[in-house]
């Protein structure tokens, strides 16, 4: 039997390749597709600064997945046989619909599927084990039911959340730089592209960054004592910057 478990490890290890492989295909479908359609770049700074942002989003990820690993099921009640199904079921699971979804050139979320797999593979040992046991233990036992629907409202709330703020995002940008963006881009443009990057680095360094290992409290303290001059001082930076490259053409 310890054989058997060893040979499963190493097969999870090598679909954890795989699944890392199809996943940032994946991301690139969904991200570089517009980017490489509108000519943004050239293919080959698209391709870097990908690579650069995939790198960096490596190197400093901490604990993106540990809601779903540790919210979808209660691994109390499961045997260490039964988890290693479950996972295996997700790895498989996983890189077959990722596959098949770029095989069709359709984006998906990583982490969308992530979730659902791990629900669908819980709820069916939960399922059997309920089936074979001796009825003292409930669904809501073996699943986290309050945990899970709290991820699932948030995937399907994000959707229409972000479709409403994009929109109103969309439409106060068209107002600013009317339909004639030649014309009015001339002065406005380091606004904008300093209200961007102010944004940008808003939500990387104060809500991406805030849980890694390196920001102790006297650094988080640091942050949130002085987020308006920093945001401020980056707003004037990034502004005279983007206006600088517009001018120059760069």
């Amino acid at each position: 039997m310890e054989w058997m478990y060893l040979g499963m490890v190493i097969f999870l290890f090598i679909l954890a390749a795989f699944d890392l492989w199809v996943g940032v295909s994946n991301d690139a479908v969904n991200f570089l597709n517009s980017a490489i359609g509108s000519r943004a770049a050239k293919f080959r700074s698209l391709v870097f600064i990908a690579g650069t942002g995939v790198f960096c989003g490596c190197v400093l990820s901490n604990g993106m997945m540990d809601i779903a690993r540790h919210g979808i099921f209660t691994p109390q009640y499961f045997s260490f046989e039964d988890v290693m199904y479950i996972y295996l079921a997700v790895m498989v699971t996983d890189i077959v619909l990722l596959d098949i979804f770029n095989s069709f050139g359709m984006p998906t979320s990583t982490t969308v599927s992530m979730v659902f797999e791990l629900l669908g593979a819980a709820f069916a040992f939960t399922m059997l084990k309920m089936a074979g046991g001796d009825g003292t233990l409930l669904m809501g036992d073996y699943l986290n039911t309050s945990k899970a629907l709290e991820v699932i409202l948030g995937i399907f709330l994000s959707v229409p959340i972000a479709f409403v703020f994009g929109s109103l995002i969309q439409y106060i940008t068209r107002i600013i730089f009317s339909f004639s963006i030649t014309k009015n881009l001339r002065f406005k443009i380091g606004i904008f592209g300093g209200i961007a990057i102010t944004a940008i680095l808003y939500f990387m360094l104060f809500k991406g960054l805030k849980d890694l290992s390196f920001m102790n409290a006297d650094i988080k303290a640091f942050l949130n004592e002085h987020i308006l001059i920093i945001l401020g001082v980056t707003f004037v930076i990034a502004t005279i910057v983007m206006q600088i490259l517009h001018v120059f053409k760069v």
